[in-house]
């Protein structure tokens, strides 16, 4: 038999992640017996401060992640912004791999990786945040026999991740921020048999080496060798999409990849961004109509100038359509806004 210390835990974040993880921080213990690495989504230019924020809520001392060091008990390792984070052979690795729903970096990358790393011995926590990132991921820290924890989604300021993800699987813990310390404490301190782990899926195998791959050194693949052709094009990049989970996850040939709520979430910003695109012309058209029009009268060409003036009234009319919809959406919110 071959035991191991459940001694890995890797935490996901988007919306409302800043105030997520400083509770959770604060609530560790100083002698956690665990490594813990950290995702939280971040804008891709610049840099963080998220590691100096941790560092201060709590006792652990939090930094950076840098590619290759060796994980370390009792310490917070955080992706840098536009990496994805990865656990491999019990050292973290950082790549520019292709973007997850948009993200780089990604919850599920991290916890991909992780599970495939440590099997059993990691624990996978989930908090607040939009949409559905980590959920796929936490669902293969389950299939390795890992422990799930995810926030109560009554606490978070976003509830839409705790809420897919109660919905997609059976969660092991499902705990306010402040009482998670205490459940790692304890969960840290057993040890696990790795012996007859459940091996890694192909799938599992093929996303995770397209993670760990820089997005330059992509190489494309052909659709069969990832899925069914969707019908579906990938927002990042106008490829075709394949489904890698039927009706749940896609993939394009170049590897982004896209949970069907996030891909969903993609569409609408492009079609706003369409039809914004598309008042912008006619509006254009209109200004210039009227100027033309101008210009024609001051020629004494009348005529000329009401046909100018018919077609600014057109574009004016026709952007004042499009603007419905826009003004419509504008009253819902934007689907973040899933806060109480």
């Amino acid at each position: 038999m071959t035991r191991r210390a459940r001694d890995l835990v890797v935490v996901g974040a988007s919306a409302g992640g800043v105030e997520a993880l400083c509770g959770f921080v604060a609530g560790l213990p100083p002698d956690l017996a665990a490594s813990v690495l950290v995702v939280l989504h971040l804008p891709a230019g610049g840099t963080s401060a998220l590691p100096a924020i941790l560092d201060r809520a709590g006792p652990l001392p939090a930094r950076t992640a840098r590619h290759g060091q060796k994980l370390e008990h009792g310490a917070i390792h955080v992706a840098p912004p536009n990496h994805h984070i990865l656990v491999a052979d019990g050292r973290v690795a950082l790549s520019h791999g292709p973007t997850e729903n948009g993200r780089r970096p990604a919850i599920n990358a991290l916890f991909r990786s992780a599970a495939m790393d440590a099997g059993p011995a990691v624990i996978g926590v989930l908090l607040s945040g939009v949409l559905d990132d980590g959920v796929a991921g936490l669902v293969s820290i389950v299939s390795r026999g890992g422990v799930t924890v995810v926030q109560d989604p009554d606490e978070a300021l976003y509830r839409s991740v705790p809420r897919h993800a109660l919905a997609t699987l059976h969660v092991d813990h499902v705990l306010p921020v402040g009482d998670m310390g205490a459940a790692l404490a304890k969960l840290t301190r057993e040890e696990v048999e790795v012996a007859g782990t459940p091996a890694s899926t192909s799938l599992m195998l093929m996303e995770n080496d397209i993670a760990a791959t820089d997005a330059v050194a992509q190489h494309g693949r052909e659709p069969e060798q990832i899925g069914r052709i969707s019908g579906f094009t990938c927002p990042d990049c106008d490829c075709s999409l394949v489904e890698v989970e039927p009706g749940t996850r896609y993939r394009c040939r170049v590897g982004h990849a896209w949970t069907a709520e996030a891909l969903l979430d993609a569409q609408g910003a492009a079609w706003e961004r369409a039809l914004w695109a598309a008042i912008r012309t006619l509006e254009e058209k209109a200004s210039l109509s009227r100027r033309m029009a101008d210009n024609a009268r001051d020629r004494g060409n009348h005529s000329l100038a009401e046909r100018y003036l018919l077609l600014a009234e057109e574009a004016t009319e026709a952007a004042a359509l499009l603007r419905e919809p826009l003004t419509v959406a504008g009253r819902r919110g934007p689907r973040e806004q899933d806060a109480r």
